[in-house]
């Protein structure tokens, strides 16, 4: 008589007793099939935060999040956490939560700390195994694996808080764009040395993969700004990108009559300071 394809050997052989049988069924068997948590796929994590930090995560993979630690920043540069081969690191920039430690509540806030005060970068490893999505506020803005994504709450005002959302290929909805390719044009550039490059055409209104695209071309650290109004939901509503030294701080694009660097025109060669990253505004 031929074995059924699913049944144990120790059945069909009868070596073992029923009972014994049974007993393998209900512990090795299930012990070797039950996936444990850390085998579990990523699926998604949120950061919620406002102007004042108060950071929460929450999620169904938010055991995939390890922090990394908080440094004071000033002059708009990024502190240089380290990042682990296979991790995806989250910063998150926020003013301090007040010298009472107290959290104000969100429209108790009416006036941030000038821009050249001290500012606080909280930062974050994520282990999402993969490819993972990243959305600003409910808005798609790109995909990230074994990378670095930045938010910068200090710009936003105190208004409502800020979420961003990591999703696993799984938990993303459909229709999305595939993640890219690795790009590995970048990697020779030293985030120490100012550099020149060449300021992209920026439309306000345009969808913001397609600014990424062009800012990742000039291998330009990139950090996102939620802000309330200013046109379409999710699109960008201006970029800055740091110039180095201190009569220009930012070439703002599109540029506007009170930008602090209105000469600079898409086409221009400017040399920026790669420890300030540059700014996406993204319309909340």
């Amino acid at each position: 008589m031929r074995s059924h394809p699913h049944r144990p050997a120790a059945l069909v052989a009868g070596a073992v007793p029923l009972a014994l049988a049974l007993a393998l069924l209900a512990t090795g068997c299930e012990a070797s099939t039950t996936p444990s948590a850390t085998d579990d796929p990523f699926s998604s994590v949120r950061f919620t935060l406002g102007a004042r930090g108060d950071i929460q995560v929450a999620g169904t993979s938010r055991t995939a999040v390890t922090r990394a630690g908080d440094r004071t920043v000033t002059g708009g540069r990024a502190y240089p956490f380290d990042r682990p081969p296979g991790k995806l690191l989250v910063v998150l920039r926020h003013w301090p939560s007040g010298a009472s430690g107290v959290r104000a509540a969100r429209d108790a806030v009416r006036l941030l700390p000038p821009p050249d005060d001290v500012a606080i970068e909280s930062a974050y490893l994520v282990d999402t195994g993969d490819w993972a999505l990243a959305e600003l506020d409910g808005h798609a803005v790109q995909w990230l694996r074994r990378d670095t994504i930045r938010v910068d709450t200090t710009k936003a005002g105190a208004v409502g808080r800020t979420r961003l959302t990591l999703s696993g290929p799984r938990g993303s909805r459909p229709g999305r764009v595939k993640p890219p390719p690795d790009a590995r044009a970048c990697e020779g550039v030293d985030p120490a040395v100012n550099r020149y490059v060449v300021l992209p055409e920026v439309e306000s209104g345009a969808a913001v993969p397609e600014v990424l695209a062009r800012l990742r071309e000039r291998c330009l650290d990139v950090q996102y700004v939620s802000m309330p109004g200013g046109g379409h939901r999710g699109t960008v509503r201006s970029i800055e990108i740091p110039v180095a030294g201190h009569t220009a701080p930012v070439a703002e694009l599109p540029p506007t009559d009170d930008s602090p660097a209105q000469d600079r025109l898409p086409g221009d060669k400017i040399l920026t300071d790669p420890s300030r990253p540059t700014r996406v505004l993204v319309t909340r």
